[in-house]
């Protein structure tokens, strides 16, 4: 189904959060992107908001104190201050209080309330595939039921190429031990493997692609052929290898599985300052002192301890005294860019109408499309320019989603949902009633992987070097512990530091 704008959108009201962190408030206002009107009231935030992250670049930026004027004292003291309200600090202020139940604790967060978790998880498996126009020239969508290769639009030889992937590949690496197979997987990226050692027909990597975008952020130019071996891609049976025994190149979370590292709600024994952006850390003699802007001017706190469990990269904004070296590992911490939409439908039916229930996009901009019953329907992009590899792909593609105006967002969303579930007699612009979009421009903790990051599995790590205690001030935040788990680790690793 092909629709023009004007057809996709509906004459009625419609409500929706635009997030564009990055476009600077008040002192530090910044021009919005063309076409991107600021979104009606009621204007509900949730993730990277323009209020919550203006700050923060105008640090960056080297504007902000040009502007805030003199700090002004609280008069305020506590036993421990925690940057960042997230999984980390709220787990770094519950175990402070385990250990020290009699203590004072304020938890400083840049957002208007508190946050246990990141972008919204998506299921596991896909039932359809949409060989979208944007890969293969037109859409069709293929039903993974048996016998789905036959149906895909690529070439005779990719459809071969497939079935062998899939049901019977040979042993590339013939005469090699185990352990050298592995290095040689962590040497390429999957889409590599597919081309160069599979020699695989050019349409089965462009089918490939997005496979990997649901769990890691980025697609498989950028993900590693051996985190696709021990995440069972096809390919790799006739190898040898037993995936119940990871190798030692794989990521952490590979080696370990994914955690869902989701603290507690906080208690009244933490008191939470949300809409609070920390804009600096200093320590002192008897205490250290915290800095932060309550939408006015810069206010200052006194700790006996402050935990920073924000993300790595402000560190060192928050910190400037911190040694080079320190600074250097902490910027590192590149964290991947996600994009979010939740749609709220008239006609969920047509779901399964169509036949499907979730969906991978081989190369349009949403990249999964998935029913969340009753009547929401919930889609993920990947803006990381993957070709350039995680970190740099990761920079680069937030630079541009920052400059996608709103309105491409919101039709990209009609579009594919109208090619998706047309045929099913769905209508964007009748039956869509709001469309929320949540842009996580910094969403995923970075995670050391093969074959970007040289220094692993053996070290040194950038992380060792940046998450180093300092004075009062010790380091938390899953950034500081890449993979699994690493927000709640980083936590507790951080009040032993500081608490004993």
């Amino acid at each position: 189904m092909s629709s023009t704008p004007r057809d996709l959108v509906t004459n009625h009201p419609i409500s929706r959060r635009d997030f564009f962190d990055g476009m600077a408030l008040g002192f530090v206002a910044a021009e919005s992107p063309r076409g991107s009107a600021s979104p009606p009231e009621p204007f509900t935030v949730r993730g990277g908001a323009p209020a919550a992250l203006s700050v923060p670049h105008a640090l960056r930026d080297g504007r902000f104190w040009r502007h805030a004027g003199r700090p002004e004292p609280t008069g305020e003291s506590y036993d421990l201050a925690v940057v960042g309200g997230g999984t980390s600090g709220a787990s770094a202020a519950r175990e402070w209080l385990r250990r020290r139940p009699g203590d004072s604790v304020l938890v400083l967060d840049n957002h208007d309330r508190i946050s246990f978790s990141g972008p919204a998880r998506f299921g596991p498996q896909e039932d359809g595939v949409m060989c979208d126009r944007e890969t293969f020239g037109s859409d069709t969508l293929v039903r993974l039921t048996p016998g789905w290769p036959a149906r895909l639009p690529v070439a005779e030889r990719a459809r071969q190429d497939l079935l062998m992937l899939h049901r019977d590949p040979p042993d590339w690496f013939p005469g090699l031990s185990a352990e050298e197979k592995h290095e040689r997987l962590a040497g390429l990226t999957y889409s590599r493997f597919l081309l160069e050692v599979c020699g695989a027909h050019p349409d089965v990597e462009r089918f490939c692609r997005t496979m990997s975008c649901r769990a890691w952020g980025y697609d498989t130019r950028a993900f590693g052929a051996i985190d696709a071996w021990g995440t069972g891609f096809p390919g790799f049976g006739g190898l040898g290898l037993d995936r119940g025994k990871p190798s030692r190149f794989n990521s952490p979370s590979v080696k370990e599985g994914p955690a869902e590292a989701v603290a507690a709600p906080l208690d009244g024994r933490v008191l939470f300052r949300p809409s609070s952006p920390v804009v600096s850390v200093r320590d002192g003699a008897a205490s250290a002192t915290v800095g932060y802007f309550d939408g006015h001017q810069v206010m200052t706190v006194e700790a006996r301890a402050v935990i920073l469990a924000c993300w790595s990269a402000v560190i060192p904004y928050l910190v400037p005294d911190l040694p080079l070296d320190q600074r250097r590992a902490l910027s590192l911490a590149v964290r991947v860019p996600l994009l979010h939409a939740t749609v709220r439908v008239r006609d969920p039916g047509a779901w399964r109408r169509v036949g499907v229930r979730r969906v991978r996009w081989t190369g349009a901009y949403w990249c999964l499309s998935e029913l969340a019953p009753p009547s929401e329907v919930r889609l993920l992009a990947t803006p990381c320019r993957s070709e350039l590899g995680p970190d740099r792909g990761s920079v680069a593609g937030r630079q541009e989603l920052f400059r996608t105006p709103y309105s491409h967002l919101e039709q990209t969303v009609r579009d594919q949902l109208g090619r998706l579930l047309g045929p099913g007699g769905f209508d964007p612009a009748r039956d869509i009633e709001a469309i929320t979009v949540d842009r996580w421009g910094h969403g995923r903790s970075p995670e050391y992987c093969r074959p970007w990051h040289a220094f692993y599995p053996d070290g040194p790590f950038p992380a060792d070097a940046a998450r180093r205690r300092f004075g009062r001030i010790a380091i938390a935040g899953s950034d500081s512990e890449p993979g699994a788990g690493g927000a709640v680790t980083a936590a507790v690793r951080a009040v032993e530091e500081l608490a004993g």
